[in-house]
């Protein structure tokens, strides 16, 4: 069956770096869109980044473009979320989603997610 399994999370300053991967199983990786989402306490999911398959298409929310970077390595059936001058406000849990399109990532493939907190 499909797995994804976050990796890379934890506690750091703000205008801290960190680096998120998503480790993939179970699918053709590189046919697959990835994307990151993320979920606050007492809010509702949002997202945050997207790649589309063979690294066509990119695509952000606002409050990161400049910030975050999303890649993925297909030999590896990883995607990354590189996080640069993270905020109080990023504080979240991540996740990754996997989807046929970035359209279609709400309905697709969930891992468990991974805990960033930015301390201020």
């Amino acid at each position: 069956q499909v797995q994804l399994v976050e990796s890379g999370g934890g506690l750091v300053q703000a205008g801290g770096s960190l680096r998120l991967s998503c480790a993939a199983s179970g699918l053709t990786f590189s046919t697959y869109a990835m994307g990151w989402f993320r979920q606050a306490p007492g809010e509702e999911r949002e997202f945050v980044a997207a790649i589309s398959s063979y690294d066509v298409v990119t695509d952000y929310a606002a409050f990161v473009k400049g910030r975050f970077t999303i890649s993925r390595d297909n030999a590896k059936k990883t995607v990354y979320l590189q996080m640069n001058s993270l905020k109080p406000e990023d504080t979240a849990v991540y996740y990754c989603a996997a989807a046929s399109t970035i359209r279609t990532l709400r309905q697709g493939y969930w891992g468990q997610g991974t805990q960033v907190t930015v301390s201020s």
